[in-house]
Formats: structure tokens, sequence, C-alpha cells
């Protein structure tokens, strides 16, 4: 308690723009799309929000400008007007969220002393069980701790690797 200030409140909103090579670079300040593709006529920018898979891939124009807030990926002219496959959006989902987790400690922690929360990480090993134990597992919560119980019902944290079992989902 006290007058404490936290460099979280002070934020502005940007716009993000997550290069090919997975770098991030924000602009607090409106600027337009054809401003960006002065650096690299290689690529072009979409929007975040207007990707789906399946969809056809189309770029912001030259006078739009990127809006703070909105998240964006310069991708290379190879891949306008093509169909954005699932791999493809996920490829590019993981490049976002290992761009703006890097991004995340950029020197707030030295500035202020504050802690921004990571990213949770959940190891996944590959696991060799039957079709009837997998799905028996997915009907149990989704997630398998290899048929291991803790036994006592409680929030008793347990060592072991779990594992996300997707194979199936009984309806």
């Amino acid at each position: 308690m006290g007058i404490c200030t936290s460099c979280e409140s002070a934020s502005v909103a940007t716009a993000k723009l997550i290069l090919e090579d997975g770098r991030l670079q924000e602009f607090s300040c409106p600027v337009k799309a054809s401003y960006v593709l002065q650096r690299d006529p290689t690529v072009f920018i979409c929007n975040s929000d207007e990707m789906d898979f399946g969809d056809v891939v189309s770029a912001l124009a030259g006078d739009e400008e990127l809006q703070p807030g909105q998240l964006y990926f310069a991708l290379p002219l190879c891949r306008l007007k093509r169909r954005l496959q699932a791999e493809e959006m996920a490829a590019l989902a993981v490049k976002a969220s290992s761009a703006l987790t890097k991004s995340l400690g950029s020197g707030c922690e030295k500035k202020c002393g504050c802690r921004r929360k990571g990213v949770l990480d959940f190891p996944v090993e590959k696991e060799s069980k039957s079709a009837a134990a997998a799905d028996r597992s997915v009907i149990a919560g989704g997630l398998t701790n290899g048929g291991r119980s803790n036994g006592n019902g409680g929030g008793r944290r347990r060592s072991g690797k779990f594992a996300a079992n997707l194979r199936a989902i009984p309806e």
C-alpha cells in the first residue's frame, strides 16, 4: 500500500509489427504502411485480425495507418493473395508469441522493479497408450499424468510431466 506506480499502468497502446525474422517493431504514433514498406519492399503488411486459415491473405493499402493495439505481420510477397494453411497460421502464432514474450522484459524490471507474468510452458511428451486409455484420459479432463493419481484429491503439487492428449473428444 502507499504511493506506487507501475510501468504497466502508464503504458501506451502501440501498433505491433512482427517482422519476417521474428523481431517485434512497435509504433506509438500513427504510421502508414507505405512508410514501413520503404525499408523492405520485398514484404507486405497484413493485419492479424483479418487472417484466417483457408482465407486469402491480403495486404494493407499503402495509405492505411497501422492502428494502436493491433498486431501486424510483415510477410514475403510470395504469400500475397495465397490461401493461408493451418500450419502457416500456427507458425505465425508461435513467431508472434515469441516476439511479444521477448518484448515484455525489455527493461521494465530494471526501471521500476516490477515483474510481468511470463508465459506458462507445459512440456508435452509422446505417449504410447491404447486408444481406450487415451479416451479415458480425455474424458477425465484432457490432461493425463500417466494414469497416476496423487490419491488425496487435494491441491498437493506432484512432480511429473503432464502431457496433453488431443486424439479424441467424445461427444
